[in-house]
């Protein structure tokens, strides 16, 4: 684990990961330089087992269905150290792990795990267990959880310093409280302690003949009838809850049909052809959200500017979501997407006498222009108009640059 080789490759992790500062303020740019004056006696301390993590920075994100998510920020020199063990523990564990869990491994993939599971449906099982673990980051005990990296480990001394960053507790409003249970969500350990604890899950799936895909937290199993579907579930309960000493959210646990499920973001239709792959609605809603954000009227920027951090964000939305067979869906989405655009342009232009001047350079007849220009209605209705439809046509955004969501996944589907 203190090899110059390993810590070195998880310095540069750490520093191309950035991330905010933790409860001592160092951020990842200064780490390099503090090291170099006091690394001696960090090495000191965790050859001699005396090493004590500092307590994690308590941030709170809203999930996107409702609720929040509790995350711990650690100071970045425990986050070296923790990027560290993961780079030793990942291979003693890694091979051993199912190939049906796809969350945070070395070469898989959430795109991976949605096409094992449109496989899954296109041989027939159509019925789709949703287990859902009840705050599964916050619950973890560290009893069991030791026990089974245990079974790989045994320098005492890099199981003990495990366990300090398990207990290092969480600054909240300038006061530390004490961990009892829960892994430290967001840190660089975080992932491997995660699949550890759940690999019992995964071979007991396993040994039962089940085809499942697992992602972290998130896990579906496939079968054939809905009845079989409630047994699994059943089932799946009383293994988390009795041997995991975990709990299943009983209420958001569910058995549904393959046309109705959801992985990763993505749901699943059926054609003459076969099973296609599409995007969960809650997704296009928050792209949705997102986008009247960034095509705000009341956000005062210049166009350049506004089109850089649309297509920063279109670019990456689309980027994960290429995988949709739904071509249909995101040329509406541009539709709407580009009137939105039209609208901001048309309020940019201000006076009659400024909109009259740049319609008749757009090629508008001269009467249309000067009716369109003297127009009481609304910024919304004025996009969706025929006029302005033909003075702002597509080119004429292609040729500021702008990205649209459909020309933006095909691209991505000619080049895969």
């Amino acid at each position: 684990m203190l090899s110059p080789g390993n810590l070195s490759g998880a310095l540069r992790r750490v520093e191309a990961n950035r991330g905010a500062p933790g409860v001592d303020g160092m951020t990842t740019e200064q780490l390099r330089p503090w090291l170099r004056e006091h690394w001696a006696g960090i090495r000191e301390a965790l050859d001699a087992g005396t090493y004590r993590p500092s307590p994690v920075r308590r941030v709170v994100i809203p999930k996107p269905g409702g609720g929040q998510r509790l995350l711990g920020v650690p100071t970045v020199l425990d986050r070296l150290i923790q990027q560290a063990i993961a780079q030793v523990l990942t291979p003693i564990f890694d091979p051993h792990f199912s190939g049906a869990s796809f969350g945070f491994r070395p070469g898989k993939s959430a795109h991976q795990a949605v096409r094992v599971a449109r496989r899954c449906i296109e041989d027939g099982l159509r019925w789709v267990v949703d287990v859902d673990l009840d705050r599964f980051f916050d619950r973890v005990q560290f009893d069991v959880l030791m026990a089974r990296v245990a079974r790989k480990v045994g320098d005492r001394k890099v199981l003990r310093l495990i366990r300090a960053y398990l207990e290092a507790g969480v600054m909240v409003d300038g006061v530390r409280q004490a961990t009892v249970e829960g892994t430290p969500q967001g840190s660089p350990l975080s992932p491997i302690l995660s699949n550890i604890m759940l690999d019992d899950l995964d071979r007991e799936l396993w040994k039962r003949g089940h085809r499942f895909v697992r992602f972290a937290d998130d896990v579906r199993v496939f079968v054939r009838s809905r009845r079989a579907a409630q047994r699994v579930l059943d089932s799946v309960t009383t293994v988390v809850e009795q041997r995991l000493k975990l709990k299943v959210n009983t209420e958001k646990s569910s058995v549904r049909h393959a046309s109705q499920a959801m992985l990763l973001g993505f749901g699943f239709f059926f054609t003459r052809s076969g099973v296609r792959v599409r995007v969960d609605p809650t997704a296009v809603k928050r792209l949705k959200d997102r986008i009247r954000v960034l095509t705000s009227r009341s956000w005062s920027v210049s166009m350049p500017c506004r089109i850089d951090k649309l297509n920063q964000y279109i670019t990456g939305w689309m980027a994960y979501f290429r995988l949709a067979d739904t071509p249909k869906v995101f040329k509406g989405l541009d539709e709407w997407f580009r009137r939105r655009m039209r609208q901001i342009r048309w309020k940019e232009w201000k006076r009659p006498a400024t909109k009259h001047r740049n319609l008749r350079r757009l090629g508008i007849p001269e009467r249309s222009a000067r009716e369109w220009a003297m127009s009481g209605r609304g910024y919304w209705r004025i996009a969706c108009s025929p006029v302005l439809a033909r003075a702002l046509p597509n080119v004429y955004w292609d040729d500021l640059g702008l990205k649209g969501l459909y020309p933006t996944w095909h691209r991505f589907k000619t080049t895969a």
